[in-house]
């Protein structure tokens, strides 16, 4: 068999490579290709361009890449029309693959979207668009099957990789331990995977440090950066808005930051899920481009009631979200402070994220696989 894969940045990647696993244990002779970032690769999958091309946000600041993007998306209709893969498989960056996937099935090719959309929170009218274009939605949260299923379009909610990953329980004391940092209260700060992100955020969580710095001087703070290009950002906002505090700046080790940490600083996106798996409380932030904030606003186009993962899979606001000038040092500290010092608060979140956890822990990857080998399996032709 022939899969062929397209994944949007660090994430799309990681889902990526854990399907390839995956398909591979049911189909060992497959063969993969398509946009594949590092751990795509290491799984043999074929790179015919590098999975950080899709990684754009928001709505005006695609426009300056929109031709690469464009010239990429004919590229890959070319030369997937060429190849003819057994299913295409767009994971995540649903605005590029989702065009593409709609050209292939068009073309007789099976189609599969790895990760749904926000189409419940943003433009719910999408999704009608979505069925025609893909044979099937996997869906990483329960909610969005549920969502599909009242429009009739085939989705099936997988569970989450993240949760078959990070184990229930974690130790504080021996993440620390492990990455020589002190028996005293820790924050974890996590500004974004994206430059577009840290430099929207970088500035007022390296701020939000300072503050909490001047007030508990025994704190100590540590933050996991994603890759070297969002390090020196950040590295460049605590020079100018936290000179003399001591951060100690991870390469990757995301999970033992969080496992390490009391409470955490993190930017709304996929590291919101990772903390709640590691059950620490989290103050979530959320900033679009000024153009982009003034769209969704102007026009309310968001339609869901919150921005951040673990409140919509908690159906109410069990974390603080700070959204657009809501985000400043004064407004992160605070709220990063009374989760310090309100025991009852962080229980509550904690309770709550172990319950989501339980939800979320289905052996994704592998249903995932099931799935979309069960497109190939021919339909049995009923007898006349």
């Amino acid at each position: 068999m022939r899969f062929a894969l397209v994944a949007g940045e660090a994430s799309g990647d990681q889902l990526g490579a854990a399907l390839i696993r995956s398909l591979r244990a049911r189909s060992p002779s497959a063969r993969f290709f398509g946009v594949a970032g590092p751990k795509m690769q290491a799984e043999g999958c074929e790179a015919w361009a590098p999975s950080e091309a899709l990684a754009v946000m928001g709505l005006f600041e695609v426009l300056s890449h929109l031709p690469r993007l464009l010239r990429l998306r004919r590229e890959l209709h070319q030369r997937l029309l060429t190849e003819r893969p057994d299913v295409f498989i767009g994971i995540d960056a649903p605005e590029f693959n989702l065009g593409l996937a709609r050209r292939l099935h068009a073309a007789g090719l099976r189609t599969v979207q790895y990760v749904s959309p926000q189409v419940w929170a943003w433009r719910q009218g999408r999704v009608r668009s979505i069925g025609a274009a893909v044979d099937l939605v996997l869906c990483l949260l329960p909610f969005e099957a549920r969502f599909y299923a009242q429009v009739g379009v085939p989705a099936e909610f997988v569970g989450h990789p993240l949760a078959d990953l990070i184990p229930e329980h974690t130790d504080r004391h021996a993440a620390r331990e492990q990455l020589g940092l002190l028996e005293r209260p820790t924050v974890a700060v996590l500004p974004g995977s994206r430059m577009g992100e840290v430099s929207r955020l970088g500035d007022d969580f390296a701020g939000a440090i300072r503050w909490l710095a001047q007030r508990r001087p025994t704190l100590q703070f540590v933050a996991p950066m994603a890759n070297e290009s969002v390090r020196a950002a950040f590295h460049h906002a605590l020079e100018r808005r936290a000179p003399g505090v001591e951060v100690r700046l991870l390469d990757g080790s995301s999970h033992l930051a969080l496992a390490a940490a009391d409470v955490v600083l993190v930017a709304s996106g996929t590291a919101t899920l990772e903390t709640l798996l590691t059950k620490r409380p989290m103050v979530v932030a959320y900033r679009l481009g000024a153009p982009t904030a003034w769209l969704v606003r102007t026009f309310k186009v968001m339609k869901a009631p919150f921005f951040s993962q673990p409140n919509l899979l908690a159906g109410e606001r069990i974390v603080p979200e700070l959204f657009q000038e809501q985000v400043t040092p004064e407004s992160l500290g605070s709220e990063l402070l009374r989760e310090l010092d309100d025991k009852a608060v962080r229980e509550r979140q904690e309770r709550v994220f172990a319950d989501i956890h339980r939800q979320l822990k289905r052996n994704a990857s592998d249903r995932a696989a099931e799935a979309i080998l069960s497109l190939l399996i021919p339909r049995a032709v009923p007898a006349s």
